[in-house]
């Protein structure tokens, strides 16, 4: 698919941050011409190590994500954040923020971060936040960091976009190891446990390590690793990056990498073609005199909702058979 803005694809490849920041905000507000900008950067991509950021809010995502990105500076690598908010229409309050939040690296050039919001579509969230990693790996930043808001349905969705996934977890919080159990314990690749200096942080370890000796796990699968970390200090933050980089290696040795990949572009695949369709559908439908004159059809007893889907469809189902 060719880009009819070649300008700020190749602005944005020679490490112009203007042209990062107007690509994101393309891709997240899905401007026409987005996809063409997504699709010219796809063959720049692929560099960059990818890691999720989820769990409860207060288990101090955002502090421990300010000193991942500081600990990878003092590395020499550079580093993007993207902070998904899926439950706030809006990015403007969350933007400062997050940004103050991120006092260690608030000055520094190499530490890109950008707050994303839902913008009233959730379905999108997770493959917006996927082509704003596209965009940044293009970029050139060697980690990526995805820090979700929450640790529901929606942000285990959102951090799949990841090659490794944290899931923190404050101690003596039994409500919230017990909601891992609802679908974040089978993603989660390192399980943390942090502000490790409060009470009640033992215990919250034995329970994880628990539920974890209770997955079914294949042979040759990951086995997830539990950190302990004090965030605000510092403290476990480097044995948190070598969990992380031993996940690397793994999925690199083992070729789940590319599994992942392929399952992911999969999902990409699959969640394009129902937007273009839906797309699709709906002009239909305006066609048709809109929803609510079919609606009213329906009312009257004239036609049933599976007739109309049956008769919208049809159009769309002959061509393809064609």
């Amino acid at each position: 698919m060719a880009t009819d803005q070649p300008e700020l694809v190749s602005e944005l490849l020679d490490g112009k941050h203007r042209a990062l920041a107007r690509a994101i905000t393309k891709i997240e507000n899905r401007t026409p011409g987005y996809r063409g900008v997504v699709s010219a950067l796809y063959p720049h991509t692929g560099n960059a190590d990818v890691i999720g950021i989820t769990g409860s809010p207060g288990s101090g995502k955002s502090t421990l994500v300010d000193k991942l990105a500081k600990a990878y500076r003092d590395q020499g690598l550079t580093v993007g954040v993207i902070a998904v908010d899926p439950s706030s229409p809006f990015t403007g309050g969350a933007v400062l923020g997050d940004r103050i939040r991120m006092a260690s690296t608030a000055t520094d050039m190499d530490v890109f971060f950008r707050s994303m919001s839902a913008r009233g579509s959730l379905g999108g969230l997770s493959t917006a936040t996927a082509d704003a990693v596209k965009a940044l790996d293009a970029f050139g930043k060697d980690k990526i960091i995805i820090e979700t808001v929450g640790a529901g349905q929606n942000e285990v969705d959102v951090v799949k976009t990841a090659d490794t996934v944290a899931v923190l977890v404050p101690p003596s919080s039994g409500d919230d190891v017990q909601m891992l159990k609802a679908g974040i314990l089978e993603i989660g690749d390192v399980f943390v446990v942090n502000k490790a200096d409060l009470e009640g942080a033992n215990k919250t370890v034995t329970e994880l390590r628990n539920m974890l000796d209770l997955r079914d796990a294949e042979d040759g699968d990951w086995d997830p690793e539990i950190a302990e970390t004090i965030a605000k200090d510092g403290t476990g933050v480097p044995e948190l990056m070598d969990v992380f980089e031993a996940h690397t290696d793994w999925l690199d040795e083992s070729g789940r990498r590319e599994e992942k990949r392929h399952t992911r572009y999969a999902e990409e695949l699959r969640t394009l073609l129902r937007e273009d369709a839906s797309e699709l559908l709906e002009a239909e439908l305006e066609a048709r005199g809109g929803i609510d004159e079919l609606v009213a059809r329906i009312d009257a007893g004239e036609t049933t909702p599976y007739e109309v889907a049956d008769d919208v469809v049809a159009p769309v189902r002959d061509a393809l058979g064609d």
